[in-house]
């Protein structure tokens, strides 16, 4: 529970050398809205009268950053609005070392239709390429900003992955550090020359290869977390997916609706998280360095496992589908 004054403190971030954890300390997350309160505070009724995510409820929320069509006065595709519950703050001190500090970036929303679609797969195909086209250009003009080093889009879809409200939607977030897990995968991709190609080389010969599309190619990668985790990336380097081509944010909605729909068929009723890993935007030696290796990548994992002590105390994952063999139900799904 969130004290009267939580949503007035600022977000912080701490880092733990110790544990190579940084924790953001939010207490405004609390007063998050869900659909449950949101529906009994309006006496349930039609979802489009008390979600503030459907289009005619604009005043439920800021304002549009991005939204497409632009004309305000075309009824609109998808948006990007500012979060109100965000983890991090803008006019923050940015570039401090203390170990506890300020949180500086930005936490956006990006809502992906204007009807009360609660599954990516009930949003029209021209809808879903449009906010895929968004998110592309709001990172873009985040990529821009000299007081960020890196900038994600991720996706929590149903109660087991963390959705607050069911109405289809996204975040994008953009920070002035480097998190850790994107230095571990620096700190891997510096190691050869060609790290992606050579990922995709094992996944052709292992069997692990799902479907390819414009360019982008979707496989299960060697090390699963849950059953039926898939990555999607370019087959050629490309370090970003703010600097791809539209028809590649296009291919990119097609094959994830596809995938969905692959996984609802294998692994029915299964909620799911996905993250889009891009290069780093600046940074030390090591990011620069990886930055030149890198393939963007967009990792869907199904929340098939719940996680527990081991997984927690370990950092080690444990799944009873080895890869080859989801590989071959997705494709055949």
């Amino acid at each position: 529970m969130s004290s009267p004054s939580a949503t007035n403190r600022v977000p912080l971030v701490h880092h733990d050398n110790r544990t190579g954890r940084a924790v953001f300390v939010a207490p405004g997350r609390d007063d998050r809205p869900n659909d449950a309160a949101l529906a009994a505070a309006h006496a349930a009724g039609d979802a489009a009268v008390w979600c503030p995510f459907c289009a005619g409820n604009e005043s439920r929320t800021p304002p549009a950053i991005l939204q497409t069509p632009s004309d305000p006065a075309t009824r609109w595709q998808a948006r990007i609005i500012p979060n109100r519950y965000p983890f991090v703050g803008l006019g923050q001190a940015a570039g401090s070392d203390a170990a506890t500090r300020p949180a500086h970036g930005v936490h956006e929303v990006v809502i992906e239709s204007p009807r009360h679609d609660t599954s990516i797969l009930a949003v029209d195909r021209d809808g879903w390429r449009a906010s895929w086209e968004l998110v592309r250009r709001r990172l873009e003009m985040l990529s821009l900003r000299e007081d960020f080093a890196w900038g994600m889009v991720f996706k929590n879809s149903g109660p087991m992955a963390g959705a607050s409200l069911e109405h289809v939607h996204s975040q994008v977030v953009a920070v002035d550090f480097l998190p850790p897990a994107m230095q571990a995968e620096c700190a891997a991709a510096v190691g050869e020359s060609e790290p992606f190609a050579r990922l995709l080389e094992e996944a052709t010969a292992d069997g692990r290869l799902v479907a390819t599309l414009g360019g982008l190619v979707a496989l299960v990668p060697a090390a699963p977390r849950q059953p039926g985790e898939i990555w999607i990336m370019p087959t050629d380097r490309e370090p970003n997916f703010h600097a791809a081509k539209a028809s590649t944010a296009a291919a990119l909605a097609d094959l994830t609706c596809d995938l969905v729909g692959r996984l609802g068929r294998v692994l029915p009723g299964g909620d799911f998280n996905w993250w889009l890993h891009e290069a780093p935007w600046r940074g030390d030696e090591l990011a620069l360095a990886a930055a030149k290796r890198w393939h963007w990548h967009l990792e869907i994992l199904p929340r098939i496992n719940q996680l527990a002590g081991f997984e927690l105390g370990t950092g080690c994952h444990i799944t009873g589908l080895p890869a080859a063999e989801a590989a071959a139900l997705l494709r055949d799904g």
